[in-house]
């Protein structure tokens, strides 16, 4: 799979609330199609958050592959991200999708690729995107040196920090928690 390029989303799990943000930039090639685009819904009757970074229509088409999964495993996080990335890998249509996702519950946050991972990340910290390896560092620090902040502000720092640096992430943020 080719690393997903223009976008950034991050998931933060801390003090007992998981929120997910992404910022709202759709690019094609070097120009900026939209500024708004809302890559974090809401699954499960608001229980569980997904988040996507990579090409908008394989992106809508695994977030409805993936709730038909929760549906199938009585939204049951761990089991339906590990059946949709078996499915993702192995099925030929969907081995052609060029995107990532980041899922979460209150008790769970996992980074879905196309090569079969489910991934819980070090340190309740997940990022995807051209700036992801941007707000996960800044996420990083804020969960060790301002423990203080809730997991929603840890996000939008740290989604405003990759945006100062990475031409592919703006500062318009889509941030929602759940827990």
């Amino acid at each position: 799979m080719t690393p997903v390029h223009a976008t950034t989303v991050v998931g933060i799990r801390h003090n007992g609330q998981v929120s997910l943000g992404a910022d709202g930039q759709a690019t094609m090639g070097n120009t900026v199609a939209k500024s708004n685009v809302k890559k974090i819904r809401r699954l499960a009757g608001g229980q569980i958050l997904a988040g996507f970074a990579g090409s908008t229509a394989d992106a809508f088409t695994l977030i409805e592959r993936f709730e038909e999964k929760l549906g199938n495993y009585n939204n049951n996080l761990r089991r339906a991200a590990i059946e949709l990335a078996k499915d993702w890998r192995t099925d030929r249509f969907l081995r052609k999708l060029e995107a990532m996702m980041i899922v979460a519950s209150k008790d769970d946050l996992l980074v879905i690729s196309g090569t079969g991972d489910v991934l819980e990340p070090d340190m309740d910290v997940a990022a995807i995107g051209s700036g992801g390896v941007y707000a996960q560092s800044a996420a990083i620090a804020l969960k060790k040196h301002a423990p203080q902040l809730s997991a929603q502000e840890m996000v939008s720092e740290s989604l405003h920090i990759a945006a100062d640096i990475c031409i592919y992430t703006n500062h318009n943020l889509v941030i929602e928690t759940v827990g």
